[in-house]
């Protein structure tokens, strides 16, 4: 096998903490009342179809006239968003300079709305220490679709078995080893850490 040449990280949940449900939380009495209205509002493919490029205004018109009793709260997926990241895993983060040090190229592979990563350069310094940020909503594309994974092997010049992948998804990690990416699922910074000492990258 190759040696791991490049290291492709998600976005949410890997190097921010991310949670939607805070957006939600101004107009709901509990966690537990926004996870029904983001049952109701099948709020999962919503978001898949924002991430794979949908502009949040015409994805916030669509739904709203489905739903228009939830038409304010709709709008505030749009103008709140930002609440949604709680700021940086910092101890993530702290091991991007050093997997820089140690010779490797960083790359974003993230499902990620192009006009909402703008906030991230903005909020977060660190973003400018990867090499490429390939986000769905540019491509179209969505993980785990193998095509997007294919799509940026070949942005990068990699061969899958020179790559490797970290997510919090199980379902992307998979896709991700599927196509032969060594694959981290994601779980803690000390759990990361561990695996990538044990895969001799730190």
């Amino acid at each position: 096998m190759p040696p791991l040449t490049a290291l492709l990280f998600d976005f949410g949940n890997v190097l921010v903490d991310w949670d939607v449900r805070r957006i939600f939380e101004p107009f709901f009495p509990s966690h537990a009342a926004i996870d029904s209205f983001l049952a109701e509002i099948n709020y999962a493919e919503w978001n898949q179809h924002l991430d794979a490029g949908l502009p949040f205004s015409e994805g916030v018109a669509e739904r709203a006239e489905k739903f228009p009793q939830y038409a304010r709260i709709l709008q505030a997926y749009d103008t709140d968003w930002r609440k949604s990241v709680a700021g940086p895993i910092h101890r993530t983060v702290e091991l991007l300079p050093r997997l820089k040090q140690a010779g490797y190229p960083l790359y974003v592979l993230s499902n990620f709305s192009t006009e909402k990563f703008i906030h991230m350069r903005e909020d977060y310094p660190w973003v400018s220490l990867f090499d490429d940020v390939i986000l769905s909503g540019e491509h179209h594309l969505i993980k785990p679709d193998p095509a997007f994974y294919q799509l940026a092997l070949r942005r990068i010049g990699r061969s899958a078995q020179e790559c490797l992948f970290i997510d919090d998804a199980l379902p992307n990690i998979e896709s991700a080893r599927a196509l032969g990416m060594t694959a981290i699922h994601f779980q803690s910074p000390g759990q990361l850490e561990r695996e990538l000492k044990t895969l001799q990258i730190l």
